[in-house]
């Protein structure tokens, strides 16, 4: 615990300007910015701070670094640099919100009150897995559930992708800028996706579908550890077969961390906060939502801060006209 989370938790009622729900890339960003307008934001980490770039290991497309960095140096990093220009914090859960009225009431797991004139939330996303133990096994180390972030790895290599929806899609024809072969793998004899996305699938050379089949198992070695084929499992007959990769990637959906909002923002079908274009404006004036969990186009640590900076900035704007 810092001295900054000590004095913050001295009191059972605080009061604040700026509350941030979240410690990713957007919520770090947003503290940032926050904390040098003069904001004096508070900043709740929730359990995982630092967000899915702390099971990230290596981070070769996040701007400002010429080496290949690891995902929680690079997430340290950005929660010293919130800390440094004056964000308190505190590693406690937000258990409650109540977006009726302002000043926002926000209860936490510890029994603490916040009132927050603004909230920023960045409370991010997690990647559906398959749940198998091989695949937490093999997971960074040729298992992947981003293949815009991890392609770059398997240049010339084959590789295989788990999923029927746009992203699977999106993502397998993404593979094939980098990879000899990709194989889609789906438990379905159809796709989920777009016929217009589908049909680019289709006429790619270098992309198999594998109709009716669910990975059982990844296999590969461990010293050090490398993914070499997947046991398939036929869906309708039940058949088993081996399939030769270098790389895994799961692209079964995401889904963000916003159960504590349902009913208190708008949020769309797939439980994503809805904002205004161009803006990380939400439902409810004076609540923002930055990063992953209103996201689901680009996924990407970058682009996250970037939506962090955007929160920020929008925060500061409507407490100034307030």
């Amino acid at each position: 615990m810092t001295q900054h989370e000590h004095n913050v938790l001295q009191t059972d009622s605080l009061h604040t300007k700026v509350l941030i729900i979240g410690g990713g890339p957007a919520g770090y960003t947003a503290a940032i910015y926050a904390a040098r307008a003069n904001l004096k934001p508070l900043q709740a980490l929730g359990l995982q701070p630092g967000g899915q770039l702390m099971i990230t290991t290596d981070v070769e497309n996040y701007p400002g670094y010429s080496e290949v960095i690891q995902g929680p140096f690079l997430m340290d990093e950005m929660r010293k640099q919130a800390e440094n220009v004056g964000t308190e914090m505190f590693e406690d859960t937000i258990i409650d919100v109540d977006f009726s009225a302002r000043p926002f009431k926000v209860t936490t797991e510890d029994g603490k009150t916040i009132m927050a004139e603004t909230v920023i939330i960045a409370t991010g996303a997690k990647a559906r897995w398959l749940g198998l133990e091989s695949e937490t096994k093999f997971r960074g180390f040729g298992v992947s559930a981003c293949a815009t972030c991890d392609g770059f790895f398997f240049r010339g290599k084959n590789v295989a992708i788990v999923g029927g929806g746009n992203s699977a899609v999106e993502e397998a024809l993404y593979l094939t800028n980098h990879a000899e072969h990709v194989t889609l793998i789906h438990r379905r004899d159809h796709l989920r996706a777009e016929k217009i996305a589908q049909d680019r699938l289709f006429a790619n050379k270098k992309i198999t579908v594998q109709w009716n089949a669910a990975v059982k198992e990844v296999c590969g070695t461990e010293n050090p550890y490398s993914v070499t084929y997947l046991v398939l499992e036929d869906t309708e007959t039940h058949i088993e077969s081996t399939l030769a990769v270098d790389g895994l990637f799961v692209a079964i959906g995401h889904d963000p961390a916003s159960a504590l909002f349902n009913g208190k923002l708008e949020l769309d079908s797939e439980g994503y906060i809805v904002t205004e274009p161009n803006s990380t404006v939400t439902s409810v004036p004076g609540v923002f939502a930055a990063g992953d969990v209103q996201d689901k186009v680009f996924r990407q640590a970058v682009t996250a801060a970037g939506q962090g900076c955007m929160a920020a900035l929008e925060a500061e704007r409507f407490l100034s006209h307030q």
